[in-house]
C-alpha cells in the first residue's frame, strides 16, 4: 500500500513525503479495521482505497478556493480528511468541515480525525440542510453524493456570496448540468485523471449566476 502511495502522489501534484504517506496508510488501515463491523466503504482491499479513495480524492486539491471548506456527506471522510492531510502542511490555514447525517460514520470520522492529529479538521453529525455556518463556507464539495441540482439545492445556502460548489463526479452529467437551480451556474468543467486508472472523471465548480446572466 505505501508503494501505490509513493507512486501514484506524484500523480495529483503532491509529493510523496514520507509522513504523509504514512499518514494516509494508517488512515486506509483504520478504514479496512471499522469497515470490518460498519459498512463505510464498497472496497474492501487496501490495495484498491488508494487510487479510488485517496487519489480520487485528492484531484479535487487544485480546484479549492478559500480558507473555510466544507465536505458535504463526507461518509468515511472523502475527500475531505485526504485534502486535510495534505493541507495541515501545504495550507495550514485552511480548515476543513466534515458533515454527515449518519452518526456512524461521523464517529468513525471524528476518531480518524483525532488519531491523525488533524487540528484543521472537524466532523459534525448534521444535515447538511440543518447546518448554520458562521461565517458561511468558501467551497462545499461532494464526492458521489447525489444529483448535481440536488447538491445545490441542499447545500447552496452555507456557501458565501462569492463561494463556489465543487462536485466530483465520474462521467461528464450533461443532463444534471442543463437543470441546475435558477440563480446558479457552471464556472468550469475540467476531466482529471487517476493515475493508473482509466476511469472517466470530472471536476464541476458551480457558482452564483450574475444578475442578468443566464
Amino acid at each position: 500500500m505505501e508503494d501505490l502511495l509513493r507512486e501514484g502522489l506524484p500523480g495529483v501534484g503532491v509529493p510523496a513525503d514520507e509522513a504523509l504517506v504514512a499518514a494516509f496508510a494508517g488512515y486506509l488501515r483504520l478504514l479496512a479495521e471499522w469497515n470490518e463491523n460498519i459498512n463505510l466503504t464498497g472496497i474492501r482491499e487496501l490495495a484498491d482505497m488508494v487510487p479510488l479513495h485517496i487519489l480520487d480524492s485528492l484531484t479535487a486539491r487544485p480546484y479549492l478556493k478559500g480558507g473555510r471548506i466544507v465536505d458535504v456527506g463526507c461518509g468515511a471522510g472523502l475527500p475531505g480528511i485526504p485534502l486535510a492531510l495534505v493541507d495541515r502542511t501545504a495550507d495550514p490555514a485552511r480548515h476543513f468541515t466534515l458533515v454527515d447525517g449518519t452518526l456512524k460514520k461521523i464517529r468513525f470520522v471524528q476518531q480518524a480525525i483525532a488519531d491523525l492529529g488533524l487540528a484543521n479538521a472537524e466532523a459534525l453529525h448534521v444535515r447538511i440542510e440543518d447546518h448554520k455556518p458562521v461565517p458561511l463556507y468558501d467551497t462545499a464539495i461532494c464526492r458521489a453524493l447525489s444529483s448535481l441540482p440536488d447538491f445545490v439545492r441542499r447545500a447552496g445556502g452555507v456557501v458565501a456570496p462569492v463561494g463556489q460548489l465543487l462536485a466530483m463526479k465520474g462521467k461528464l452529467p450533461a443532463d444534471e448540468i442543463r437543470a441546475l437551480p435558477k440563480g446558479w451556474r457552471v464556472s468550469a468543467v475540467t476531466q482529471v485523471r487517476i493515475p493508473g486508472m482509466d476511469a472517466e472523471r470530472h471536476i464541476i465548480q458551480v457558482v452564483r449566476a450574475r444578475v442578468g446572466s443566464t
